[in-house]
């Protein structure tokens, strides 16, 4: 009557990867769940999910995610599908790519930045041929 309805063993939601602050990881991340960073990364990082790079975190590698906030620093390359985050404290220098992005005034934002769909609009324009007439 009152059974309760199993959650099948690779259900991440909710459930958040924590890496604390003094801990140096030389190597690429894969994950699917939510990851927050208080730590080093040297080296790459894939998720389904959000990263939030916490103030005293360290990135510096590629990054693929959903979601991203980034407090610490990051130097590298950031694909995130969905929203950038980059507050007052952040330093980020590299190549960005982002959907949406937000920046706090104060943050360090030495990168160059793409947007999603102006990524995908210039990548079906460099496809085709492009016709001009001239009118004299």
């Amino acid at each position: 009557m009152f059974e309760k309805t199993k959650k099948p063993t690779n259900d991440v939601l909710g459930k958040t990867n924590r890496i604390v602050e003094g801990t140096i990881i030389k190597g690429d991340i894969i994950s699917e769940a939510d990851f927050r960073l208080d730590g080093e990364l040297i080296g790459n990082f894939t998720s389904k999910g959000k990263i939030v790079i916490g103030q005293k975190g360290r990135v510096t590698g590629d990054v693929v995610c959903q979601n991203a906030d980034i407090e610490g620093f990051f130097s590298g390359s950031i694909k995130v599908h969905d929203i950038l985050n980059v507050k007052e404290k952040a330093s980020i220098q590299g190549e960005v790519t982002v959907g949406k992005l937000s920046v706090e005034p104060g943050a360090g934002f030495t990168a160059t930045c793409a947007m999603l769909n102006e990524a995908k609009n210039q990548a079906k324009t460099d496809g085709k041929a492009t016709e001009r007439k001239v009118v004299e």
